[in-house]
């Protein structure tokens, strides 16, 4: 309709006289801006197409971002990969703990690791030199003292299982700290550092973190 309107507007300008003199350059520029006008507002309807109108908000991956969220919340698997990013990358930058919970979303995805989240962060608890995050081995009670720090990284983990994280690790399951160099990290694909820790992908040879 309204590019019918544009059409209509064209035709009628010549006939009354706007594009007499000075008056035809305004005419053709006011032409031109309702031509873009209308770009735009097919360019922005075909992304709410394409996208859906409730398609979540990328994150910015800082501290003032985050600061915006609401308290997060939710089930025993937002519980889990909190629990796991309090553990493993508290003191990582917010991209740094986004990039960790999307390794431990990618095993749950990955059809060759379990299909929760919290049963891959608790994945060879119990067996000797079997854990795939250290923390559930360590022999150390699993107390969060740090609200601060553990507010911040439940609204990761809400934002990441809610979909509002990008591909930050390019499909990484595995990841160290740059204090360490596992056997395995000569074998498989590095993807990505980020802070103090380096990031990998999966060749399917060994099954060890």
């Amino acid at each position: 309709m309204l590019r019918a309107l544009a059409i209509i507007s064209f035709l009628i300008l010549p006939a009354s006289g706007a594009l007499a003199d000075g008056g035809g350059l305004k005419a053709m520029q006011l032409i031109s801006l309702e031509r873009r006008a209308l770009d735009d507002t097919a360019t922005a309807h075909l992304g709410r197409l394409l996208m859906g109108p409730d398609a979540p908000r990328m994150p910015r991956y800082d501290a003032a971002w985050l600061a915006t969220q609401p308290e997060a919340t939710g089930d025993s698997q937002w519980e889990c990969l909190a629990e796991a990013l309090y553990f493993e990358a508290r003191g990582e930058s917010i991209r740094g703990q986004f990039a960790v919970a999307e390794v431990i979303l990618n095993r749950v995805e990955s059809g060759r690791f379990p299909d929760s989240v919290c049963d891959v962060v608790r994945q060879g608890t119990g067996r000797k030199f079997a854990c795939q995050f250290t923390y559930t081995c360590d022999g150390l009670p699993e107390d969060v003292h740090e609200k601060r720090a553990w507010e911040r990284v439940a609204k990761v983990a809400r934002a990441v299982l809610d979909g509002r994280a990008g591909r930050l690790t390019e499909g990484a399951t595995h990841y160290h700290t740059t204090a360490v160099n596992p056997d395995w990290a000569n074998v498989y694909e590095r993807t990505a550092q980020i802070g103090a820790h380096l990031f990998y992908r999966h060749t399917w040879r060994s099954t060890s973190r």
